[in-house]
């Protein structure tokens, strides 16, 4: 981790720091796990974000308007959030098109989140796939 990524999750409450540095820890293993390359890790529009090549952006962040959750977003004009929302009806909040909203006190070592994660890092090879091959 950064020194400036870092300094982004320190200026969190603890209980939003451990969300998400569990969410990082997610992402950094399924693309570990799939192979994906290297993961450009940086701050994109204030958000600590994740890219990896062939693969969609991924953005995690905490507000103080919303100080229980944690949302992770997915790039808005694709079609990821509308995926997840068609398999992952009841496992998730949403907000929009845009992120997965997550409680501070959610489980994230796997399951539907890591499926939700791994779309998105494969997301240029799975987009022409009706619900992105599910």
């Amino acid at each position: 981790m950064t020194p400036d990524i870092r300094a982004k999750f320190s200026s969190y409450p603890l209980a939003a720091q451990k969300q998400l540095e569990e969410v990082r820890r997610l992402i950094l293993a399924v693309a570990e796990e799939n192979a994906l390359g290297a993961v450009e890790e940086s701050q994109k529009w204030g958000q600590v974000s994740y890219l990896v090549k062939g693969g969609s952006s991924i953005r995690i962040d905490w507000k103080p308007k919303d100080p229980d959750v944690i949302k992770v977003y997915f790039h808005c004009q694709t079609s990821l959030v509308e995926t997840f929302r068609e398999i992952y009806r009841q496992e998730f909040d949403y907000e929009g098109n845009r992120a997965i909203v997550l409680p501070l006190t959610a489980e994230v070592n796997g399951g539907p989140l890591k499926h939700c994660l791994q779309l998105a890092l494969k997301y240029h090879s799975l987009k022409h796939l009706s619900l992105r091959g599910v």
